[in-house]
C-alpha cells in the first residue's frame, strides 16, 4: 500500500497540478503513492511544462520533496528522464549544490 498524502503533499500536488482540483486519485481509483510521478507522466505536457510547474514551488516545498526523495518515499528515478534532470537542477537552484550532490549520490548518479 502506498503512502497517503498528508497536508504538505496535497499542498504541493495542488500547486503542481491545479487542474486536478485536489483529486489525488489515479484513473484506476487508487491514491497516488507519489507526488511527482503523475505530474511527470500524466499531467505535464512536456519537459518544459514540468519545469514551469516545479518553478512554482518555494524552497520549503522543495526541501520537503528533497527529503522524501532521500528517504525513498518519492520515486525520482521513475520520472521522465528530462524531469529527473529538472528535479536535480531545482534542488541545486532552490536548495544548494551540496543537497544536489547528496541527491545524485542517492540516485546513483554521482
Amino acid at each position: 500500500m502506498g503512502r497517503v498524502f498528508n497536508e504538505m503533499d496535497n499542498q504541493i500536488f495542488n500547486k503542481l497540478a491545479p487542474e486536478l482540483a485536489g483529486n489525488t486519485m489515479s484513473n484506476a481509483g487508487h491514491n497516488y503513492p507519489f507526488i511527482l510521478r503523475p505530474v511527470s507522466h500524466k499531467i505535464a505536457v512536456d519537459a518544459d511544462d514540468f519545469r514551469a510547474r516545479m518553478d512554482k514551488l518555494d524552497s520549503e516545498e522543495m526541501e520537503y520533496l528533497f527529503q522524501l526523495a532521500i528517504e525513498g518515499k518519492e520515486d525520482i528515478r521513475s520520472l521522465e528522464e528530462e524531469d529527473v534532470d529538472t528535479f536535480i537542477e531545482m534542488v541545486e537552484e532552490k536548495l544548494s549544490a551540496e543537497k544536489m550532490k547528496e541527491l545524485k549520490a542517492k540516485l546513483g548518479m554521482a
